[in-house]
């Protein structure tokens, strides 16, 4: 199976590589204020994809530090129980 996840992932790779290597041409990304941004096709559209992936990330975290706080209260508040009913006769 890991052969098979290889091959696939150099698949993958020489397939994007091949993307990159025909969209070299620099195109323009008008922001506002005036500025403008001028870069391969590629590059920007891997930089989209890595902000994109950045702010999906940290979108997540906030629900998952308060779910972990959750949990670790309910597993002391269960130690606290299960101790009280170990010590009844």
């Amino acid at each position: 199976m890991r052969y098979i996840y290889l091959v696939l992932g150099l698949l993958l790779f020489i397939l994007l590589l091949g993307f990159a290597m025909k969209n070299v041409e620099p195109v323009e990304l008008h922001y506002y204020l005036g500025y403008v941004w001028r870069a391969p096709l590629s590059l920007m559209i891997l930089a989209t994809f890595c902000v994109g992936t950045l702010v999906g990330v940290i979108t997540c975290i906030s629900p998952l530090i308060r779910l972990r706080r959750k949990l670790f209260v309910l597993q002391r508040e269960l130690k606290a129980r299960s101790t009280i009913a170990g010590d009844a006769p």
